[in-house]
């Protein structure tokens, strides 16, 4: 069963237990599927590769995240805990991301494998290492080791 399938399939759970947080974020997502497939030029009716499906799962959980980071900033303490009930059940359907020392040993490789002296092109750089890890590694946290190494 496909993760698209999955998150239609638990929304009748949701409500059977009486879950409201965990079925808005699943009405949520069934929506975020059916506008990616819209986008895609494909029927609603249609399903989501897994992989397109955590890439829409990935995005979700950056716009949570972002919108923790704001409302802290505006001190709103009760709009950042729905956030983050949101973002926490968000992350149970994304893969488990790569550690720190495992994505430096990757940037570490790409360095050598690049022969990079500099980061003149970092662009170009993180474009070449992110291809490696997307999907494994949060692009913020490579971004920040790849600063860190050329410092």
């Amino acid at each position: 069963m496909s993760l698209h399938e999955q998150i239609k399939n638990s929304i009748k759970e949701c409500m059977k237990a009486g879950d409201k947080v965990r079925l808005e974020v699943m009405r949520g997502l069934v929506t975020a599927f059916t506008n990616e497939l819209v986008s895609k030029s494909r029927t609603p009716q249609d399903l989501l590769t897994d992989e397109e499906s955590v890439s829409v799962i990935t995005r979700l959980s950056k716009q949570r995240k972002d919108s923790i980071e704001q409302f802290t900033k505006g001190g709103r303490l009760d709009l950042v805990e729905e956030e983050a009930k949101q973002l926490a059940i968000l992350s149970e359907y994304l893969p488990k991301l790569m550690e720190v020392s495992e994505i430096e040993e990757i940037v570490k490789n790409k360095i050598s494998e690049l022969e990079v002296k500099d980061l003149t092109k970092k662009g170009m750089f993180m474009a070449s290492v992110m291809k490696d890890l997307k999907g494994k590694a949060d692009g913020a946290l490579v971004k920040e080791i790849v600063d860190k190494l050329f410092v």
